[in-house]
């Protein structure tokens, strides 16, 4: 009963898909390919996340860094619950016992009393066919005398993933009984069962490529926003006929262009900060007309000019010309503006502020309304007023 002979052993070679259970090898191959799926999403949105916060900082975009910033807590509160919640559908299989056959072993160096020893097993459980495994265990240095090649082991072994098998040092009186009583064959090479799960260095080199990924994808989204902040100043010095030749008539004028979806002038915070940057472009404040589109905004000044017919960069609500053009665009009869301009004039008169007249234009015509310093609407033209 505790033999297991010839018969069982050539049988060994005929059945390796009996060995290799195909619903096991199915379902460890679905779950290593749900893992795999899982870190390499973990893995890249992780890094698509960070690169995020790092191009929101460089390009001033508040919506980008707070997206970024938001999909890491959603990514940390994921991580967190689901390192709380216990599967119970993934406990450990049951392990039965079997007698094997040692093939081969060899001992590595070890600092403590348990030394790790490389074995090649020839399993022969009672109701399959025998199979060839390799496995890696510390045995105690007074225990390694008794395992030698040709010698018989009890070990324990899991059916559903027969790759696991470990040697049992301190087997039952009955086992160790067959153990001294038992004859096994070797099992064929072709019968060898290793795991299907990934090593550790590939899952390694698999979060670096989708972290890796992630971080790239974002970076090319806004690649266009990266080089226009980088450049905008280079450009400037490259190309000073602005300030030089218009130094001679003491006129200037001078221009910058956003692009890309997420860099619209309309964003918060964007037109105020382009306005720091052409003010320190034409090394004013005053200015004697401004003109602001979508992805574009200029100035235009006279240093003859008083400083009461001009208009402070630093001084308008920029803030509030967002709503202006969205009032502008959802009330003057233009169902489908193609298009928006502010344009900012001195007013007229003494004591007058700037004057702010936002333009829409769409397939119906154009309209436009007009509205002061403070961002007060005090007239507006419907498409088809005159005036």
């Amino acid at each position: 009963m505790g033999t297991t002979g010839q018969g069982q052993a050539g049988q060994a070679g005929q059945d390796v898909d009996e060995v290799n259970a195909p619903p096991v090898r199915k379902r460890s191959a679905v779950r290593g390919f749900l893992a795999a799926t899982r870190l390499t999403v973990v893995s890249a949105v992780t890094g698509g996340a960070l690169a995020a916060l790092v191009v929101a900082v460089i390009i001033k975009d508040v919506p980008v860094f707070l997206t970024g910033g938001g999909v890491l807590v959603v990514l940390i509160l994921i991580g967190v619950v689901a390192g709380r919640r216990s599967p119970a559908d993934e406990e450990p299989p049951a392990g039965r016992i079997a007698l094997a056959r040692i093939e081969d072993l060899r001992a590595t160096s070890g600092e403590s009393a348990d030394v790790p020893v490389k074995f090649r097993l020839t399993v022969a459980p009672d109701d399959r066919p025998a199979y060839r495994v390799k496995i890696e265990q510390h045995i105690n240095l007074v225990d390694i005398p008794a395992y030698r090649p040709r010698g018989i082991a009890v070990v324990e072994y899991h059916p559903d993933e027969p790759w696991k098998v470990l040697i049992v040092t301190r087997p039952t009186a009955e086992w160790s009984r067959r153990a001294e009583e038992a004859e096994i064959d070797s099992a064929p090479e072709s019968t060898l069962v290793v795991s299907p799960d990934m090593s550790e260095g590939s899952w390694c080199m698999l979060t670096l490529f989708a972290f890796l990924a992630g971080a790239a994808l974002v970076v090319l989204l806004f690649r266009a926003e990266l080089f226009t902040s980088g450049n905008d100043d280079g450009a400037a010095a490259k190309s000073p006929s602005s300030s030089s030749s218009s130094s001679a008539s003491r006129t200037f004028s001078s221009s910058t262009t956003v692009s890309g979806p997420s860099t619209s002038l309309l964003a918060f915070g964007v037109m105020r900060v382009t306005a720091m940057e052409l003010e320190a472009r034409v090394d004013t404040a005053y200015v004697t007309a401004i003109t602001i589109e979508d992805h574009r905004m200029a100035v235009r000044g006279d240093s003859t000019r008083p400083v009461s017919e001009t208009v402070h960069l630093q001084s308008l609500p920029y803030e509030l010309f967002p709503g202006l053009v969205r009032e502008a665009r959802t009330t003057l009869g233009v169902r489908d503006p193609r298009s928006w301009r502010i344009d900012v004039t001195p007013g007229t008169g003494a004591g007058a502020g700037p004057r702010v007249r936002v333009t829409v234009t769409g397939k119906e015509g154009t309209a436009h309304l007009d509205a002061d310093a403070t961002g007060r609407v005090t007239d507006r033209r419907a498409v088809g007023e005159s005036g």
